[in-house]
């Protein structure tokens, strides 16, 4: 029986450190970021970013999409995946947090990847067109099935979407746990058009190929 190893603090910033460490920009972006205080909960992982980073590379896209912006730390790491004409859509309601965002975009060469909507993601994600290759979802959590079923049409086949936090600090399986996180869960793991696997990284990832 294979052993699942428990990754501390250390033993993270060890992985962190021999996979695809953050450079410069990154580093400051989630510096500042830190410096919000508690909203700065929502920020993505160093780890994650690497990852969305190289799936975005891996599966050769060019169009993605991300609900959720908070800082840009995530959108970094997607717009750097993308080819020098790609193109990122970003939903997100606030201008103040992704203000932040917009001038670490620039300083990494990629704002002309970056095309930032501001408003209510509920109506945006309804006005999405086109297809799309990648889409990353760190938003309201009791909208992710509603999310999935919105962005699941626009995806192309083997194109994938991702969503943050689907582990809720472990407490999907406690008998009290969100029942907006075991919901979606429950949903994507059942749905016969697509190809799932959670992943315990960050507060929970979770991979979503399209067939």
């Amino acid at each position: 029986m294979g052993h699942q190893v428990p990754v501390t603090e250390e033993l993270h910033d060890y992985m962190v450190a021999h996979g695809m460490p953050l450079d410069e920009i990154a580093t400051e972006l989630r510096a500042e970021t830190e410096k919000l205080g508690n909203p700065a909960g929502m920020l993505t992982t160093a780890d994650q970013a690497g990852l969305l980073t190289t799936l975005t590379r891996l599966i050769g896209a060019r169009r993605a999409v991300e609900i959720g912006t908070f800082t840009g730390f995530s959108a970094l790491a997607i717009s750097r995946g993308l080819p020098d004409d790609g193109e990122l859509i970003c939903l997100d309601v606030s201008d103040e947090w992704t203000s932040i965002g917009r001038r670490y975009w620039a300083r990494a060469g990629v704002a002309d990847k970056i095309d930032l909507r501001i408003g209510d993601a509920h109506e945006s994600v309804t006005k999405l067109d086109g297809e799309f290759d990648l889409a990353f979802v760190d938003a309201d959590k009791d909208w992710y099935i509603r999310y999935y079923e919105t962005v699941l049409p626009l995806i192309r086949p083997n194109g994938l979407l991702l969503f943050d936090n689907t582990l809720a600090g472990g407490r999907v399986i406690d008998a009290d746990g969100p029942a907006d996180r075991k919901e979606f869960n429950a949903h994507v793991a059942q749905d016969d058009r697509v190809d799932v696997i959670m992943l315990g990284i960050g507060d929970g990832l979770t991979l979503v190929r399209k067939k």
